[in-house]
């Protein structure tokens, strides 16, 4: 019989002790060490023996790799493939993150149905009846779409030599669990262990796979933070429940880049991409408002139009307030310290919060001179024109200083109807014929000028 060995285990962050003690040493948790019955046993591959061949990895020289790309799987979901970087990679990892009820298993299924490719949907949460109504109310059924009920990884990889799939999602990989590890699903063993054998898998027969996690209290994945490390591709779903609107980004891409983002709109069909995000970043107000200004931002290769909110009041007590939503606030506080110093504006009496619509957060420094602006409309009760949106960074001095990729931000703009757009005055910008009027300033006393006169 093999030798069982016990092990404590943080639940929290991972960590491993020889012994039981109250306090994790790493994350200084309390109560969060358990015990794990850990079997010595001669762990078995996602294939029998007898059918996995022995491969030996050999050097090579640097110069003898091929660097060919490979040929990316289209996920027929624009907003996915773009934060992928262009589609799954054969082989890849993925593991998609997200409050419980945000959309996850939805989104997941509803590329499963889409996918031109053999799908294999493994489920450890819902019963196969629950995941067909689901199916149905998002789209018509999909023949290349197989629901599997299933949480042992060795009943799994059994499936999945029979049915041979091109991509195989797992919700969740909480759920799983395998023969090698005696201790129950969800522990920081069997998350490890059951994406080991996943990994594995994945490398041996270039099939990508996609694993839905859940996460803790305080918005990090649970299980160890080693599976984070083990995956290619590590994404999170944000959005509040209360709203429709959805936000797919990369904190890890192996493939890609991480700044990009995805939007989606949840309907009672299912997800619906966002191609113009612009247009739930701005408000449809009829009348003009004071304390709003419209920045062009990117995100990524992606350009955003985004409305910046500012209320300026009287503070009631003593201390005045500083909020923001969506905005750093500590640079706020330096925006406002700029105004008061160079600009003369004495806001140090009264409260100022900021507000970014749509519930996104944008840590582009393009923001500064759309915030300084909607600031001061709120501070003297001016409202600023719709049509004119801003797209510079200001910096201690007063000076607006210039930022990247001004070119394509100008385009944007133009596109969506602005009739200006203010920027630095020392932007390169190429000799290009803008339908546009481009209004370049130096300093914040221009920006206040041309605006209030």
């Amino acid at each position: 019989m093999a030798k069982t060995k016990s092990t404590f285990f943080c639940q929290n962050c991972g960590a491993q002790y020889a012994k039981w003690q109250g306090q994790c040493n790493s994350c200084k948790e309390w109560n969060t060490i358990a015990e794990e019955i850990i079997q010595k046993a001669e762990k078995v591959s996602w294939k029998s023996a007898e059918s996995t061949s022995k491969r030996v990895a050999k050097p090579q020289r640097i110069s003898e790799i091929s660097t060919q790309a490979e040929a990316r799987l289209n996920t027929k979901n624009n907003e996915l493939n773009r934060v992928l970087g262009g589609g799954l990679v054969p082989g890849s990892l993925t593991l998609l993150g997200g409050e419980p009820g945000i959309g996850k298993s939805t989104l997941m299924l509803q590329i499963a149905l889409q996918l031109p490719y053999k799908t294999l949907y493994v489920s450890g949460e819902e019963s196969a009846q629950q995941i067909k109504m689901r199916a149905e109310r998002i789209q018509p059924i999909s023949e290349n779409c197989f629901i599997l009920t299933e949480t042992k990884t060795q009943n799994i990889f059994r499936n999945i030599e029979e049915i041979e799939p091109d991509i195989v999602v797992i919700d969740s990989i909480q759920t799983l669990h395998t023969d090698a590890i005696e201790s129950t699903a969800g522990s920081i063993s069997q998350i490890r262990e059951t994406a080991a054998e996943l990994i594995k898998f994945a490398k041996e027969t270039g099939t990508p796979v996609i694993l839905i996690g859940h996460i803790t209290k305080d918005g990090n994945i649970a299980g160890p933070k080693i599976l984070e490390h083990m995956v290619d591709t590590v994404l999170q779903f944000e959005g509040d429940r209360n709203h429709i609107y959805r936000i797919l980004r990369a904190n890890k891409n192996r493939f890609g880049s991480t700044n990009e983002l995805g939007i989606y709109e949840m309907q009672g069909s299912g997800l619906r991409e966002v191609s113009n995000p612009s247009e739930i970043l701005i408000s449809k107000n009829d009348e003009e408002l004071s304390g709003t200004a419209i920045s062009a931002t990117l995100e990524g290769m992606r350009p955003l139009m985004i409305e910046i909110q500012a209320l300026v009041s009287s503070a009631v007590y003593g201390t005045p307030q500083r909020s923001a939503t969506g905005y750093n606030a500590k640079r706020l506080n330096m925006i406002l310290a700029v105004l008061e110093k160079r600009a003369g504006f004495k806001l140090g009496a009264k409260d100022v919060f900021l507000n970014v619509t749509g519930g996104i957060t944008v840590d582009d420094p393009a923001m500064d001179l759309a915030v300084v602006a909607a600031v001061l409309s709120s501070n003297i009760d001016i409202a600023i024109d719709k049509r004119l949106c801003f797209a510079a960074e200001v910096g201690l001095a007063g000076e607006v200083r210039p930022v990247t990729r001004v070119e394509q931000r100008i385009l944007e703009a133009e596109k969506l109807g602005f009739t200006s757009i203010v920027i630095s005055k020392y932007c390169k910008i190429p000799k290009n014929n803008f339908n546009i009027n481009i209004i370049k300033v130096a300093k914040v006393h221009d920006v206040v000028h041309h605006l209030f006169g």
